[in-house]
This record gives structure tokens, C-alpha cells and sequence, in this order.
């Protein structure tokens, strides 16, 4: 067992909450570790990170909206700042088939561009639609990133599957710990309201350079994914469906919802030869996100397909949370 320190911190998972917060506490001074049985360059569907689609749209009506707005901010910063990060600026266009106005939709003063669209422009069945700038990311390509930045800031990556937080503690010789193990969060913090939720999608090659969003009665969206020459074609949501085996019935249901959306964009698509199937579980939590301290134990997990939209936000509060149970929390200025 390794000797605690007082300001040695582990964080376990290294999915994008977990490698958020481990740069904000990098960043502060403090001694991180994580500790993770997957790894950025990592597929598996053990973790939903490395399969997202990694577009910043809020879902409409959610809580914790100031998390929200401060990941994006975030984010917005480092595509210009840093475009090898894979992080860009990007139209995006979301539509709704199961409300009819955007009165609801909170963050359309927060977001550039914002601009309602005329229903005459809608795709069929959609009752309203509006198009914003947001940001997006590869995550084949920002997660290395991320694991690249942090091992600069000395930051030590433990390739292990933990059977519980007080070992990654112990293994580490950690005073803290940073839960961010998402879907193992309902052994490794014994909460049974964790949920799993199976996506599938498929990637095509393609110059189309939008984001483009359904939401309501079937989900539906096209998503571009940096320096890869294509984009993402989704989607679906299967609560409690674990299987990561493809259905490739789907595939066709997929990319008749997409035309539909894009009035025949990737009509040209053979989905025999033309797709790479991508299958992924989204970690939930019924109940909504959890981020809170618990003894020596801040909790951060439950975000399903949102991690990427909450992820600098949750992070600022790990960190906050994290200083508070060392005993150097700082006055909110």
C-alpha cells in the first residue's frame, strides 16, 4: 500500500468526466492519478467516451444548466486556441417532433447564432426547429489528447480493473477520491439507480459539415467527426440493453430517419459496404447526474449522453468539491 498524502488525489475512470476533472485538479497543483480499466485509445463497451458523438447540445429543460454553459465555454476557448485538439466550432440545427415552440429551450440566449427556422423548412413531422453555433469533438482524437496534456502535467495513468474506490485509494496512496466510473458506479458506489442506455451508430465518409438533430419521437442525427472524412449517421437509446454485438437491422432504419432529416444527403450510402457500426452505452442514472462529496469520496457520474456537454462544468465542481474536502476550498469570488 502506498503511503497517503494529503493532497494526492485518484480519480477513477477515464472516460471524459474522469479526464476533465483530473486536468482541472492537474492544473490546480494537485497530485492526480487514474486509475481505469479502459484507457483513451480504448474501444470496448465498457465505457461510452470513445463512441460519443461529442456535439455540445444541451438536452432542452435539464438541470444544472450553469454546468452546462461553463463546459461550453470551455470548449469554445480551446477550439481556438487549439485545434489539433479536434475541438471546433460548428453549425448546428435541432429540430422537435413533440413540442411547438421553442419557448422551453434555455440556452438559446447563451448560444451564438441562435436563429428560429421557418416551419416551411422543417424536415416531415418535426413542429419546430432553430440553428445555433456550438462546438464539437473526435473523440479518437481529443481523448489521447486529453491523456497527452495530462501526462505532461504529470499525471499517472494505472491500467486496473478496481473492485472498489478503497482500493484505488490504497493503490495510490491517495487522500481523495474522484468517482467517475460511470456505469460501474452502480457497484463501485452501490447505487442501484444507474442505468445503462445501448446506442448504435454508423459512420460514413462524407464532406457534410453540420450538426444536425431530431429529437422527440425518433431520434435522429448527423454529427461530423474531425479529421476523419466523415461523420456520424445515429440514432437510437435502449434502456438496459447491454449487447454489443451489432443489429444490422438498424442500419436501415438509421439512414431513412437521416434522409428524411437532411432532404436525401446520404442517399448514396450502401449500408453493406459503406458503414462502420459503432455500438456504445450510454451511462445513466435515474434521477439525474450525481456530483457531490461523500467523505473523502466525490462522486461524478450518471450524465448518459450528455458527459461531453457537462464535462469542464462537472469538472470545476469535482474540483471545488475536491480543495473543499482537502481543506483548501476558496471563496467563490
Amino acid at each position: 500500500m502506498a503511503g497517503e498524502r494529503h493532497d494526492n488525489v485518484v480519480v477513477v475512470g477515464a472516460g471524459i468526466i474522469g479526464l476533465a476533472s483530473a486536468l482541472l485538479l492537474a492544473e490546480d497543483g494537485l497530485n492526480v492519478s487514474i486509475v481505469a480499466k479502459d484507457l483513451p485509445g480504448d474501444g470496448g463497451l465498457g465505457w461510452a467516451s470513445p463512441h460519443a458523438g461529442a456535439t455540445l447540445i444541451p438536452p432542452p429543460e435539464m438541470g444544472n444548466q450553469e454546468m452546462a454553459m461553463e463546459s461550453i465555454r470551455w470548449y469554445r476557448s480551446l477550439a481556438k486556441s487549439d485545434p489539433s485538439s479536434s475541438v471546433r466550432t460548428v453549425k448546428a440545427t435541432e429540430y422537435f417532433t413533440d413540442r411547438e415552440t421553442d419557448d422551453a429551450i434555455w440556452y438559446k440566449e447563451f448560444v451564438p447564432k441562435y436563429k428560429l427556422l421557418p416551419k416551411g423548412s422543417l424536415p416531415p413531422g418535426c413542429k419546430v426547429g432553430y440553428s445555433f453555433e456550438t462546438c464539437l469533438a473526435n473523440p479518437e482524437v481529443f481523448l489521447p489528447w486529453l491523456k497527452k496534456t495530462l501526462e505532461g502535467l504529470g499525471v499517472n495513468f494505472i491500467r486496473s480493473e478496481v473492485k472498489s474506490l478503497l482500493e484505488a485509494k490504497a493503490m495510490t496512496g491517495a487522500s481523495i477520491v474522484v468517482n467517475a466510473s460511470g456505469l460501474w458506479a452502480k457497484t463501485l458506489a452501490t447505487d442501484s439507480a444507474v442505468v445503462g442506455y445501448r446506442g448504435q451508430t454508423m459512420f460514413v465518409k462524407s464532406d457534410y459539415n453540420e450538426v444536425r438533430l431530431i429529437n422527440g419521437h425518433e431520434y435522429t442525427y448527423v454529427i461530423p467527426r474531425m479529421f476523419s472524412g466523415g461523420v456520424i449517421l445515429g440514432g437510437i437509446s435502449q434502456e438496459n440493453n447491454f449487447d454489443g454485438t451489432v443489429d444490422t437491422n438498424l442500419r436501415k432504419d438509421i439512414l431513412r430517419r437521416v434522409n428524411r432529416m437532411t432532404g436525401g444527403a446520404f442517399e448514396y450510402v450502401n449500408i453493406d459496404t459503406d458503414v462502420k457500426d459503432i455500438v456504445g452505452v450510454r451511462p445513466g442514472r435515474k434521477g439525474g447526474i450525481r456530483v457531490e462529496l461523500d467523505g473523502d469520496t466525490v462522486h461524478a457520474y450518471g450524465f448518459k449522453g450528455a458527459g461531453y456537454v457537462y464535462s469542464f462544468g462537472a469538472a470545476a465542481k469535482v474540483k471545488r468539491l475536491v480543495l473543499q474536502a482537502l481543506g483548501k476550498a476558496r471563496p467563490k469570488l
